[in-house]
């Protein structure tokens, strides 16, 4: 029992080295005798609360989406009422100030530890049992081993050099002496792609309850890590990327393979904007793998509602009073949906001039990404955005733009007022488009006679994005939009493909919080950082000081709590923390 209790405390013991004697000097309560631990209503129970804790432990300044920490990339602005607001993570998006004792350098990594110790406490009772008496044992194992998983990658893009925390029956004082150098980066990502492989190996094709994960998801998320582990920062003494690992490319096209996600029956949606609808008959559609499950009218005061999205909504006058007008989309990304008379993007012209309704062809899905002056909010043309504090509380120092993937249509029924403003919108953690274009890059790195098929799949997210206009058909006659997007044809070299997927990654996945984590991935990150700062510089005084410093900014530092409690176990990231 005492390792049972350890378990649930995981977070809390890796920031406190006397979790032992804290643990020995309570009184117990009550007890649980072997024969209830093998009841499989209280295992359930266990499995229920580790996929319950991805809801109740994320908070809107640390939400499980990310996107508190993709205020980094050149997609968003932190928003809010200025640079004060939410100090921390101005922070962060100028790469500037970032303290190891700032209390979002260390919430996060807590709150991921508590939702990976839920996983194992489930995982120490699941080991135990018989499966003659509980036949689902193995598949229960597999969701839990995903979840520990998920949390693990997590941490791994935002911190690097993280605690492993993937034997649930380790003792406390082995815990205690757990270090987040036991791996090397390589060696701790394949640490991650083994969950996701005892999970691919054990789940069904298809799930009656939709959030636990199929076996098309845990083949989504083994690519994803193969992708990541692909772009070796092996070296500890820098985040350089020094090599591309052609089997953890191959990896990813076997684990990418169309046969693996028909037969869950997934596919891409025929509109982009049905993957961001509360409404029920689009929830958990054939796009989206996985997604956090959230609900209303579930019994509870305000449901089980997404309030980590609450600081994101705007701040409409007897409507969404209090609405905090957070992550804003940046005017580069605005210009990135800017396409040339082919329908294809400006790649490296794109930023030379902000985009101009009367004169620019526009890929459409920026009218499903951005809320923007002179359009409805929301689609609803009861809420006519325009250039006043209603659409900026910064009064225009972070510009007028709104992200409309987060937020929901003020007159609906799924806008929901409890602490902060909530909505019962499903949050999809993996969907199809993304393992699209996983797959295309690979095959592009891969270069071994597959650059067609690699196009063919960044243009069957280009082609569903021309059809993209459920919401928005009215759009050029009512307001002058010139939609123009279109497939690429011909022949193209690696470079070429590479510099097509790397931009269509940007534009479907906007706002989505993929995009920082994707420079970082691609080594990237100084260079396209430090050019859109200069750029930025020159009409936004939020930038003034921006500065990325490589080998340091990629990832946040260990925060210092937990190296202090670390018993000297913990060594801090590169970069003169």
């Amino acid at each position: 029992m005492r390792n049972l209790l350890y378990a649930t405390v995981l977070g809390f013991a890796l920031a406190c080295s006397g979790c032992s004697s804290f643990l020995e000097d309570q009184v117990p309560q009550g007890t649980i005798d072997n024969e209830q631990l093998q009841n499989p209503a209280y295992v359930d129970n266990l499995v229920i609360s580790a996929y319950a804790v991805w809801i109740s432990a994320e908070d809107i300044n640390s939400s499980f989406s990310m996107w508190n920490y993709d205020v980094r990339s050149d997609d968003a602005y932190k928003g809010g009422n200025g640079t004060e607001d939410g100090d921390v993570f101005h922070a962060l998006e100028i790469s500037q100030g970032v303290m190891t004792t700032a209390w979002n350098i260390s919430d996060m990594w807590q709150r991921l530890y508590n939702c990976i110790s839920r996983a194992n406490t489930a995982l120490q009772l699941l080991n135990q049992l018989d499966e003659n008496t509980y036949p689902l044992k193995q598949q229960r194992i597999a969701e839990m081993k995903f979840l520990r998983g998920h949390g693990h990658f997590l941490l791994k893009q935002l911190y690097k050099h993280i605690v492993l925390a993937n034997d649930e029956n380790l003792t406390p004082e082995e815990y205690n002496n757990l270090s987040n150098t036991t791996y090397t980066n390589d060696e701790s990502w394949q640490q991650i792609a083994n969950d996701f492989q005892f999970a691919y190996d054990n789940l069904p094709d298809t799930q009656a309850d939709k959030g636990r994960p199929t076996r098309a998801a845990a083949a989504a998320y083994l690519a994803k890590t193969y992708l990541y582990k692909a772009y070796r920062q092996d070296n500890p003494e820098n985040n350089e990327v020094t090599s591309i690992s052609t089997e953890d490319l191959a990896k990813v096209v076997q684990y990418t393979e169309k046969s693996i996600m028909s037969a869950g029956g997934y596919d891409l949606e025929a509109d982009s904007h049905n993957n961001f609808r509360p409404e029920p008959q689009y929830e958990n559609g054939c796009e989206s793998l996985w997604a956090m499950q959230y609900s209303m009218n579930d019994g509870t005061n305000n449901g089980n509602c997404n309030w980590s999205f609450g600081l994101i909504v705007p701040n409409i006058p007897g409507v969404t009073d209090g609405g905090c007008d957070f992550y804003k989309p940046s005017q580069n990304l605005v210009n990135a949906f800017r396409t040339d008379m082919d329908g294809h993007p400006l790649f490296d012209t794109f930023n030379n001039s902000d985009y101009d309704i009367t004169t620019d062809n526009v890929d459409p899905r920026l009218f499903l990404t951005v809320g923007m002056p002179g359009f409805p909010y929301e689609f609803n043309k009861n809420y006519m955005m325009d250039k006043s504090s209603t659409w900026s509380r910064s009064n225009g120092l972070y510009g007028y733009y709104v992200t409309l993937k987060h937020n929901v249509d003020p007159d609906g029924d799924y806008l929901i007022k409890g602490g902060w403003w909530g909505s019962p919108m499903n949050h999809i953690v993996l969907r199809y488009s993304d393992v699209l274009l996983m797959r295309a890059e690979a095959l592009i790195q891969l270069n071994d006679g597959r650059l067609n098929e690699a196009i063919s799949l960044i243009n069957e997210v280009r082609n569903r994005a021309g059809q993209s206009t459920t919401m928005i058909a009215d759009y050029p006659a009512a307001y002058g939009v010139t939609f123009y997007v279109k497939p690429y044809t011909g022949t193209y070299t690696k470079d070429e493909a590479l510099k097509m997927l790397k931009f269509e990654r940007r534009v479907e996945l906007a706002m989505e919080s993929d995009r920082f984590f994707d420079l970082v991935r691609w080594g990237e990150a100084d260079q396209v950082l430090n050019k859109y700062y200069a750029e930025e510089a020159d009409n936004c005084a939020i930038y003034s000081n921006a500065s990325f410093t490589k080998n340091k900014n990629e990832y946040l530092p260990i925060p210092f709590a937990q190296i202090s409690a670390s018993n000297g176990n913990y060594t801090q990231n590169c970069g003169g923390w």
